[in-house]
Formats: structure tokens, C-alpha cells, sequence
């Protein structure tokens, strides 16, 4: 089948939505179907079109950015052409034009399938918050439109006002999630290049420096995880430069990053390739996500930390709670509680045995493949046959 993918940011935008659509498209294309991204050229070096791991992406160029939004004048005429040709359209949320998406496939006649991968919450202003009010407007439309919407979990569609509202519509279908196998060769190389010392329990953070990460609370748990541990160290994989939207918030920070920095308990990695991130995984003692609000809403990490026999410290939000408890593999704490935070950290630490899953099953379970075929049941259930 035919299948148009459409978001606002691909890759090589890094982001836990784009990470799950290009696993989704990868494991769509090798099961024998032609998937379409289309999406935005938000750096204007991206060619217009190409084919990535049997993908075909078509970027709209941008004209103007608003906040984290962009404005692309030919998106229309491209969303129509592309959607004429396909047999489903899949769109995910939020998104802006989500809205227009929905309608042109039911003029159309296309089944309509949405992804609600997380609520919206841009930084605080009047501005952002016009922003934010027109964006779930047209995500409300999208909903009254689409024909489906998947949702990563049950718990974080109950708790989910949107969700919710269009509950007869939602699929549950589990996300991605896939990494290589390191060998002993690449985590003991990683070791040398990044913990030479043999500094540990080493503490481990995998996103994007934004505000809704909940960086501070890490920090604020960091004084009490040394004093039972001296020698433990944060090691922080991801952007932390220069994240669209997010430079006051890493400048407020960052004086305090220093002083750890200084003493050789923080460590910034930068954007790692995907061998590169199962050997990270590999050599902590724990992954963090201590996330703030719904706009995370699972946190793809906590099960790829899992797959290489991680545990993960989760916020106790809905969605981003079930990794520790769907595997054992970790620990839930009260939102932005940085004394939780320390004392579950200092617990896995302390008693590790009381943590480890089954890293074979969990990959399995999360396998793309696996969500790959359950979207595929959804396009068919709306009439989609293969061609």
C-alpha cells in the first residue's frame, strides 16, 4: 500500500517524535509498502526530495519560523498531490496544519490515521500562548476529521483531555524502538573515550536541553546522589547547543552544569549515532527522565536504556510511568521531586539486583516491526488493501 506520512520536523531534526516516524517509515518500507514523508525544509541545505533507508521525503521550503512553527506556503499544494496518490494519509500530532490534513482526506476520500505523540506546551508569553490555542484548534479539527488516532499508551490516553475527547477513535499501539547490539569492544572504547577515570555509578540523560526536560531537577538531586556516591558522574547524550526555542533556558542552567563540569561530574556528549548510544546505555547505572509536563508522554529512551539492561528513573507522569512498571526496570518518582529523584537513584545504585529485567523480551516487545504491523491492521481496517 501506498502510505503519506506528514509532520512538521523529520529527520535529521532530532526529537523523540521524529526518531519514532523514521522507525515506523524504515520498518513500513521493508515490509514492502512505498511510505512518503512529507515535512518541512527547515535547514535550507535539506534537498527538497530524497530517499532514505527505501523512504522517499519531500520537504516544503520554509519561509518564516513561528516559535517552534513554520510557515511553508507550497504545503498545500504538496499535501493535495501527495495525498491524491496515496492510499492513507497519517499524520502526527501536534501539528499545525494537522487539522487541514484531516479534511483534505476525507475530500478525498482517503482514510485518515493520526499519531498523538504529545500535548503542546510552548514556553510561557502572550505570543506562545496565541500560538499554543490555534495549534489545539486545529489539532480539535484534525480529531473531528481523522478517521484513527494511536496512542503510545492507555494510561496516557485516559489522562489525555484530548485523547479523551475522541476516545471511540484511539488505538493503543506501542512505539518503536530499536537499537544496535554493542559488542564488549565498543563499550569498553566508549569507557576509555568518555570515563577514562572509571569514575561511577555513572548517571546517564538522553533528550534535547529543553525546558520541559525537567534538567534542573537532575541537578537539585545531583548534591545528595554525592554525597553517597562521590565519585558518580552525569553523563548527558543529546543537543545541548543551540535547541530551537530553548537557548535562555540553557543560559539559566548552565553556570551550574559548570561547576560540575569543573569537578568531573558532568560530562556533554553531544548528538550520538545509534552504536554509539547502545554502548552509553551500556555503561550506566542509570538513565533519568525526570520530565515536567505532558509534552513527553513515554520517553523512547527509557526502553532503549532497558534493551542494553539499564534501569530508568521515571517522572511520575501519565505515559512516561510505564516503562518502570510495564519491566520492573526502574523507579517512579513525584514530578520535579529532586529529592526522589536522588534517593531512587541512590536505591537502584545501592541495590541493583532489585532493578534487572528481561532486555531480550522488552526488545521484542517494543520491536518496530511489531508497531509497523499494527498500524498496517489500522489502514486495513479502514479499507486499505495492498496493491
Amino acid at each position: 500500500m501506498k502510505i503519506l506520512t506528514v509532520l512538521t520536523y523529520y529527520r535529521p531534526h532530532i526529537s523523540g517524535l521524529t526518531i519514532y516516524v523514521e522507525r515506523l517509515a524504515k520498518a513500513l518500507a521493508e515490509g514492502g509498502h512505498e511510505v512518503t514523508v512529507l515535512t518541512s525544509q527547515f535547514e535550507h541545505n535539506l534537498p527538497r526530495r530524497e530517499m532514505r533507508d527505501g523512504v522517499q521525503i519531500v520537504r516544503a521550503p520554509v519561509i518564516l519560523r513561528i516559535s517552534k512553527g513554520v510557515i511553508m506556503p507550497t504545503f498545500g499544494y504538496l499535501a493535495w498531490k501527495l495525498a491524491s496518490e496515496h492510499d492513507v494519509v497519517h499524520a502526527h500530532l501536534p501539528q499545525f496544519e494537522a487539522g487541514a490534513l484531516a479534511l483534505l482526506g476525507r475530500i478525498l476520500r482517503k482514510p485518515t490515521v493520526l499519531t498523538y505523540h504529545c500535548d503542546l506546551e510552548l514556553p510561557a508569553g502572550l505570543f506562545n500562548r496565541v500560538v499554543n490555542q490555534i495549534i489545539h484548534v486545529m489539532n480539535y479539527l484534525a480529531g473531528i476529521f481523522t478517521h484513527k488516532i494511536g496512542a503510545y499508551t492507555e494510561d496516557f490516553a485516559e489522562h489525555s483531555p484530548y485523547l479523551q475527547r475522541f476516545a471511540g477513535k484511539v488505538e493503543v499501539i506501542l512505539p518503536p524502538v530499536d537499537l544496535p547490539a554493542p559488542d564488549v569492544g565498543e563499550v569498553e572504547a566508549f569507557q576509555r573515550e568518555h570515563n577514562p577515570e572509571g569514575k561511577g555509578p555513572l548517571v546517564g540523560m538522553a533528550t534535547r536541553f529543553a525546558s520541559e526536560k525537567g534538567v534542573e531537577v537532575l541537578l537539585d538531586a545531583l548534591p545528595k546522589v554525592f554525597e553517597q556516591y562521590p565519585n558518580a558522574m552525569v553523563l548527558y547524550a543529546g543537543q545541548y547547543k543551540d535547541v530551537l526555542g530553548e537557548e535562555k533556558y540553557f543560559e539559566r542552567l548552565f553556570p551550574t552544569i559548570q561547576k560540575y563540569q569543573a569537578r568531573g561530574q558532568w560530562k556533554f556528549l553531544g548528538i550520538l549515532a545509534p552504536s554509539e548510544m547502545s554502548a552509553f546505555y551500556s555503561n550506566l547505572d542509570a538513565l533519568v527522565v525526570p520530565s515536567l509536563n505532558s509534552t513527553e508522554t513515554f520517553g523512547l529512551v527509557q526502553i532503549e536504556a532497558m534493551m542494553n539492561g539499564t534501569p530508568t528513573v521515571a517522572s511520575n507522569l501519565p505515559g512516561v510511568r510505564q516503562p518502570p512498571r510495564m519491566t520492573g526496570m526502574g523507579a517512579v518518582v513525584p514530578i520535579g521531586d529532586a529529592d526522589a529523584l536522588a534517593e531512587a537513584l541512590i536505591d537502584i545504585f545501592t541495590n541493583p539486583a532489585d532493578y534487572q529485567g528481561d532486555p531480550d523480551a522488552i526488545a521484542r516487545q517494543f520491536a518496530p516491526q511489531t508497531n509497523a504491523a499494527a498500524y498496517v491492521d489500522v489502514y486495513r481496517g479502514l479499507g486499505v488493501r495492498n496493491q
